[in-house]
C-alpha cells in the first residue's frame, strides 16, 4: 500500500445542531483512486468536500478531530493554498464562459503567473493530461461553453490540473455524461491516479467497482449523521464485506 497522502480522525461535522458527519477516521493512500459510496443523503459529498474545506461556505458549520494533508491540519493551512493543493471536479461540468485556454490559465493567473509563453506550456500540458488537447488544439479560443458534455468536463479536470494540485476530488464527476463520455472519464482517471491521489463520489457501484483502487461505504445512523461503516480494497468490500449492511447494499437490499 501507497504512503498516506491524507487522512481523517475521529472527524464529525455539525450544521448548527444537525451532526452530518459521525467520528469518522480513515486513511486516503498516494496514488490511488478512492470510491465513496453509500445511499443519497449519507454524507458522501460533505465528506469529499472536507479535504479541501467547501463545507465552509456554508453557514454555522462546525467540525471536530481533525482532517490532515501531508502531515498538517488543513484547518491551519491557507485555505487558498489548500485549495490550490486540493483540486474539485464537480457533478455538472462548470466551465467559465470563458474560451478553453483562459478557462485552464484562471487558476495559474490567479496564483501570479502571467507570462504568455508559460501559460501556454501550462494549458497545453493540462489538456494532454485531462486527454483533451487532440481534439482542442486548434481551437483554444472558442469557449468552454461550446463543447460538449464531456469535453467540459475534462475541461474542468484539465482547469484542476493546471495548479498543478496533489489531490483531485470528484464528486459524482460523469453523472451528467452519457456512457461513451463516462468512459472516457474513467479511463482519464485511471491514467491520473500515476499523479495523483484521487478520491470519488459515486452513486454508481459498477463504476466504483471498475475504477477504484479502494472503497469507503457511509451510512447513516438513527440520527441520520453519515458513518464510515467499512474501508478497505475495492474487490474486498464487493466480494467479502466484513460487514452486513455492507452486503445488503451492494447486493441492492437497500438503499
Amino acid at each position: 500500500m501507497s504512503e498516506t497522502r491524507m487522512c481523517t480522525s475521529e472527524y464529525s461535522l455539525s450544521y448548527g445542531d444537525f451532526k452530518a458527519l459521525n467520528s469518522i477516521t480513515i486513511d486516503i493512500p498516494t496514488n490511488r483512486i478512492t470510491a465513496i459510496i453509500g445511499p443519497s443523503g449519507c454524507g458522501k459529498s460533505t465528506f469529499l468536500r472536507s479535504f479541501n474545506r467547501m463545507n465552509e461556505l456554508i453557514p454555522c458549520v462546525s467540525t471536530e478531530g481533525s482532517v490532515m494533508l501531508d502531515g498538517e491540519d488543513i484547518f491551519e493551512k491557507d485555505v487558498v493554498e489548500l485549495r490550490k493543493k486540493v483540486g474539485m471536479v464537480f457533478q455538472r461540468p462548470n466551465p467559465f464562459p470563458k474560451s478553453i485556454f483562459d478557462n485552464v490559465a484562471y487558476g495559474p493567473r490567479i496564483h501570479g503567473i502571467r507570462e504568455r509563453t508559460r501559460l501556454a506550456a501550462i494549458v497545453e500540458s493540462s489538456l494532454k493530461a485531462a486527454a483533451l488537447w487532440g481534439e482542442v488544439r486548434d481551437n483554444l479560443g472558442k469557449s468552454g461553453l461550446a463543447l460538449s458534455g464531456g469535453q467540459q468536463q475534462r475541461l474542468c479536470i484539465a482547469r484542476a490540473l493546471a495548479v498543478e494540485p496533489e489531490v483531485i476530488l470528484m464528486d459524482e464527476p460523469a453523472s451528467a455524461l452519457d456512457p461513451v463520455a463516462t468512459l472516457k472519464i474513467e479511463e482519464l482517471m485511471e491514467q491520473l491516479k500515476k499523479d495523483y491521489t484521487i478520491v470519488i463520489v459515486t452513486h454508481n457501484m459498477q463504476q466504483a467497482a471498475r475504477v477504484s483502487d479502494l472503497t469507503a461505504f457511509m451510512l447513516t445512523d438513527e440520527n441520520r449523521a453519515g458513518n464510515l461503516i467499512e474501508f478497505g480494497p475495492t474487490r474486498d468490500i464487493f466480494t467479502t464485506p466484513g460487514d452486513k449492511r455492507t452486503e445488503d447494499y451492494i447486493s441492492g437490499r437497500f438503499g
